[in-house]
């Protein structure tokens, strides 16, 4: 649905901006961000570091005065200026200065296709002034497939607004994106589904490694923002769906599903807010249950699913671990990764933030007092967060991983995604040989693994020896002296086998059980990509 092209000018749209998807003024508007250089690296150069830094927190003044200390010594905005004052800060910019960031749409053009207002039917200037409606901001990122740079549109932030967010509110990308996204497995399928897109940020992810993608969305103005954004970036072979969860692909399956799902637990009640982009509807952790039940109706075989949760530790289920385990279909593998628990206060705390309340309020008192009251009522005593994958076997399933992982991760220069299938791939050579074929493999010790020796005083031999990966997870393993060993002669010219007999000389130990401890172990240092698997 496009705007009216010439109402008054102090009535913005009254539910929600719409955007046009007039592909040739798209073109027109992705010359003129290019010719601007709106980059995220040069936003961060226009106001300096420090006033970067302040933005992410949401604070825009050192930003603003950054422009206003600009404009002070050059006259004239910039072209970057301008824009970034436009969609990033929520400021009003006269039409003159519009006209000259964006010179092939043209300010007209801006509101025709739904990105800017004017700011106010009264003039008090020589002319009228405008104002975003959407905001647009760079992003960048890198994967197996090199350096991208697109821009996204969602709806005005909390920063831009200067008050809470609507209910209706389209979210651009976020850090649960840019999670979800550098956890995203890269390798090629034919089909892909991404499960409430949003802003469209994972479809366009995905779109980068599947021959074609469906979009689904519970909202129609997600959608819409979803297609311009793939439009504005010349992004093909994505087709959007409305509907809620898996109901607008009922009996087609995928070769990978990604989802950053409203999982959000919210309690049900009068008065508190249903945010559309991180509220499904459902009580509880009833949403991420949801998608993962019903995940292997909906993957081809080998298919993988990967999502993002929210998990709810019980008083009669201390160990959300044994919740989860029961959602799972027998025929999935599983790789599940805790990365952080709340206490129920403080993920109450945290999202009702999220939502543009601030503390100390009664606005904020009063969201407060039904969080507690909804986990008091359901016994909910903390809340873990994490990520699933799930992948449909093609025979018996071998991947069965339930992992709380709450330290930082590694350095993954493509994104953490790429160590996932390098795992997976291991993990499936390793699981098709028998002991005696493993016991004949020769492995080597993964570029990003050190040893690290722990000594006391005076002492010849360590008293403690880890194993440190630099990417990744991040791990750090405790393997014992025969598994260091191990890992120390895995260069790729001597088998596994072989070693292990090396070994139980050299400690006079039974060369049959360090044999088979041995076999285990490098299996499990597989799993985790600190021991390769001998090149194809």
């Amino acid at each position: 649905m496009a705007v009216e092209l010439n109402p008054p000018a102090d009535s913005a749209p009254a539910a929600g901006p719409a955007v046009r998807l007039d592909l040739p003024a798209i073109a027109r508007l992705r010359a003129d961000l290019s010719a601007a250089h709106f980059t995220q690296a040069a936003l961060d150069g226009l106001w300096g570091p420090d006033a970067a830094d302040a933005l992410r927190r949401n604070e825009r003044l050192p930003a603003l005065r950054a422009l206003a200390a600009l404009r002070a010594r050059n006259g004239e905005p910039s072209t970057l200026a301008t824009l970034a004052e436009l969609f990033l800060l929520g400021g009003s910019v006269p039409e003159s200065e519009v006209q000259a960031a964006l010179p092939q749409l043209g300010a007209d053009g801006a509101i025709a296709l739904g990105l800017l207002w004017p700011a106010s039917a009264v003039l008090i200037a020589p002319e009228r002034s405008l104002r975003a409606l959407l905001e647009l901001r760079p992003y960048e990122f890198t994967d197996s497939r090199g350096h991208a740079s697109w821009w996204i549109t969602s709806d005005l932030g909390e920063l831009a607004r200067g008050g809470p967010l609507g209910e209706d509110h389209v979210l651009g990308v976020g850090g649960a994106s840019r999670t979800l996204s550098a956890l995203m497995l890269q390798n090629a399928v034919d089909s892909a589904l991404d499960l409430g897109t949003g802003c469209g940020i994972q479809a366009m992810h995905a779109a980068r490694h599947a021959g074609r993608v469906v979009a689904t969305d519970i909202s129609q103005r997600a959608l819409e923002l979803a297609a311009f954004n793939a439009a504005l970036n010349e992004i093909d072979g994505v087709e959007f769906r409305l509907g809620s969860l898996f109901e607008p692909v009922a009996g087609e399956r995928f070769d990978h599903i990604i989802s950053n799902p409203p999982f959000v637990i919210t309690p049900r009640v009068d008065g508190v807010p249903s945010y559309e982009y991180r509220d499904g509807g459902m009580v509880g952790d009833a949403l991420v249950e949801t998608v993962m039940r019903d995940a292997a109706a909906h993957l081809a075989p080998g298919g993988v699913l990967q999502m993002l949760g929210n998990w709810e530790y019980t008083a009669a289920v201390p160990d959300a671990f044994d919740r989860l385990q029961g959602w799972l279909e027998p025929a999935l593998d599983y790789w599940i990764v805790e990365r952080e628990v709340q206490s129920a206060t403080r993920y109450a705390e945290t999202w009702i933030r999220d939502g543009g309340t601030r503390s100390g309020t009664p606005e904020f008192d009063q969201l407060f007092g039904a969080w507690l009251d909804d986990f008091a009522g359901r016994g909910v005593t903390q809340v873990g967060f994490g990520y699933v994958l799930l992948r449909l076997s093609d025979e018996t399933p071998t991947l069965a991983r339930l992992e709380r992982l709450h330290t930082p991760l590694g350095d993954n220069e493509w994104g953490l995604g790429v160590h996932l299938g390098n795992c997976l791939a291991a993990h499936d050579w390793h699981a098709a040989q028998s002991d005696a074929e493993f016991a004949e493999a020769c492995l080597t010790v993964s570029g990003d693994v050190t040893e690290e020796r722990h000594y006391w005083p005076g002492n010849e031999d360590p008293s403690e020896l880890l194993l440190r990966q630099g990417g990744g997870f991040a791990r750090t393993i405790s393997p014992g002296t025969a598994l260091a060993a191990l890992v120390g002669a895995s260069d790729g010219s001597l088998s596994v086998g072989a070693i292990a007999g090396a070994l139980a000389q050299l400690l006079e130990v039974d060369e049959a059980e360090l044999r088979a401890e041995l076999l285990g172990g490098a299996r499990r240092l597989l799993d985790d990509g600190i021991l390769l698997p001998p090149e194809a």
